[in-house]
Formats: C-alpha cells, sequence, structure tokens
C-alpha cells in the first residue's frame, strides 16, 4: 500500500512549518491520491502530537481525510487515510 510520510523532528521548534509541512503533505496525497500519511511527531514530551491532533481536529481540515489512528505500538506516529471516489 502506498503511503506519504512526514517526520517533523527537523522542524519541531518551527511553529510556523509545522503546520505548513501538513496543508502539504495533505495536497499532496489528495493531488496523488495516495491513501495513506504517516506522520511522525516522535514521542518526546507529546507537544508536538498534541499539536498534530489539534490541527487535524480542525473542522476545514477534518473534512478532507477519512480517517486518524494513532499506532498503538509506537506513540511518536499517526496516521492520516483517505478515501477517494471514482477514478484519477
Amino acid at each position: 500500500m502506498a503511503k506519504l510520510t512526514l517526520d517533523l523532528h527537523p522542524i519541531f521548534n518551527k511553529g510556523d512549518r509545522i503546520e505548513q509541512a501538513l496543508e502539504d503533505i495533505i495536497d499532496e496525497a489528495e493531488r496523488k491520491r495516495v491513501p495513506t500519511i504517516e506522520i511522525i511527531p516522535g514521542k518526546g514530551s507529546g507537544q508536538l502530537k498534541k499539536r498534530v491532533l489539534r490541527f487535524l481536529d480542525r473542522k476545514d481540515i477534518k473534512q478532507r481525510y477519512h480517517r486518524l489512528d494513532k499506532d498503538r505500538d509506537n506513540h511518536g506516529r499517526l496516521f492520516v487515510y483517505f478515501r477517494f471516489r471514482g477514478k484519477q
């Protein structure tokens, strides 16, 4: 199964770039019709993961994807799933 991966470690302390990176990867997934995004905020204190979850919970963002899962084996990883209808 194809997926895109976004590792937030390199920009963890650059607030404006985090949201832009999340927007960009969602745009790319929609454009390329990739069904899964893996987001790696890391384990750390959990603040970055909370920020990512708040972003993904925004009404305008939430309507763009189908489902969100937290990896139960690795707490520093999230999966965003898309459901595309029709042909490309």
